[in-house]
């Protein structure tokens, strides 16, 4: 980790297109603005813990809620049986 000292006014550079700047320092409270092009994803820690910890809960699978919803939309028609060469046009 890298750890600088920085005043109101200063900026920290990432790479050539990522500016952070301290806005405002208030007792224990630093503000930044950031400076990144639109496709760089920039947010607070605790919210992108909150996103990736949802994003693995809804892309789990319960089986026992898979099988207990299986029963709500009946059974699935009898497949039919293909005819001749395995064409559609029989």
């Amino acid at each position: 980790m890298l750890t600088l000292t920085r005043k109101v006014g200063e900026s920290v550079c990432i790479g050539d297109d990522i500016k952070i700047v301290v806005k405002e320092i208030k007792g224990k409270q630093v503000r930044l603005g950031i400076i990144a092009p639109a496709d760089v994803y920039v947010c607070r820690e605790e919210l992108y813990l909150k996103i990736q910890s949802a994003n693995v809960m809804a892309t789990s699978t319960d089986v026992n809620i898979l099988d207990s919803i299986s029963g709500l939309f009946g059974s699935p028609p009898p497949s039919k049986p293909r005819r001749g060469g395995g064409t559609d046009a029989d």
